[in-house]
């Protein structure tokens, strides 16, 4: 979560391999610079999920349901979604598939199977067989963090239309969660909602983007899918500063001077640097590959 005196850039994914670029002010005019680099394989033995949203409010996005000849916005996002999470991000070369939200009272979870990228993209995507009334969302969190409690890395992603019926019971549960990863008793591991549709309501899914759980781990993120350019700016917000993606990087200003050195302990997932106030723009140094971002 971010404080209210950070500014995120308004072009943060730039090209690969930078992913989210935060530029916080400081008080003395200096600008503190916190990187974090997108790529799929930053973390090691790593499982993941898709959750489909199953409930009455996710109807008309499954297509010819409710509005006829809308395409099925639901398959569209999946599809591309899960199939990437399967094919580059998954160890076992496959992504568990659930619906949430089903049954009488929405509060079930169908479970579909383990899929390859190649079945993910060859699912339908229709809707289950029993809407539920209500989108609980709670249920299909917890079945991928008990499912893989013994993963050392997860990703789980929620398709959603932004409605969660169980919001408070979710926040709950994620700050509990956010205490036993940073007390060491669980691994890590990120939440993602995936807005699916038109009129997408923000308000669920920022509440738990910007949940405050009184710990550093920030859990949850979220997108819309109509605003996804590629399936890496879900990678944004994954990388730690002990797992090095580079063996030698280095942080300059536009005349080569040197920032922050990491040519001789590798280059971090996530980094953090001070500018000086006059300085617009900074050079990342890859193992001689250069990259500049400018500061708007």
């Amino acid at each position: 979560m971010e404080s209210r005196n950070k500014i995120t850039l308004p072009y943060s994914m730039t090209v690969p391999p930078l992913g989210k670029v935060i530029l916080e002010y400081l008080p003395e005019g200096s600008k503190r610079i916190t990187l974090f680099f997108a790529g799929e394989h930053i973390r090691p033995e790593a499982q993941t999920g898709i959750a489909i949203d199953g409930s009455l409010l996710m109807a008309p996005w499954y297509g010819g349901l409710t509005q006829r000849g809308e395409p099925n916005l639901v398959a569209m996002a999946a599809q591309k979604v899960g199939s990437y999470l399967a094919r580059r991000v998954d160890d076992d070369g496959n992504t568990s598939l659930i619906y949430w939200g089903t049954g009488l009272t929405g509060d079930s979870i169908d479970v579909i199977g383990d899929l390859t990228a190649y079945q993910v993209e060859q699912y339908p995507f229709d809707p289950p067989i029993q809407v539920g009334p209500k989108a609980n969302l709670l249920p299909a969190v917890r079945y991928f963090v008990e499912r893989f409690a013994q993963a050392k890395w997860g990703m789980y992603v929620f398709f959603t239309q932004g409605i969660i019926d169980d919001l408070k019971d979710v926040e709950r549960y994620s700050a509990a969660l956010a205490t036993e990863i940073s007390a060491g008793v669980r691994h890590e591991l990120k939440l993602v909602l995936i807005g699916v549709g038109k009129n997408i309501s923000r308000v669920h899914l920022e509440a738990l983007d910007n949940l405050d759980s009184g710990t550093a781990v920030d859990l949850w993120d979220y997108r819309l899918a109509p605003e996804m350019r590629d399936v890496l700016e879900l990678f944004t917000e994954v990388g730690d500063s002990q797992t090095i993606i580079c063996p030698s990087g280095a942080i300059l200003d536009p005349s080569g001077n040197l920032i922050a050195d990491y040519r001789v302990q590798g280059l971090p997932a996530r980094i953090s640097f001070t500018l000086p106030a006059a300085i617009k723009s900074f050079v990342v140094d890859m193992d001689g590959k250069r990259i500049e971002q400018s500061i708007p």
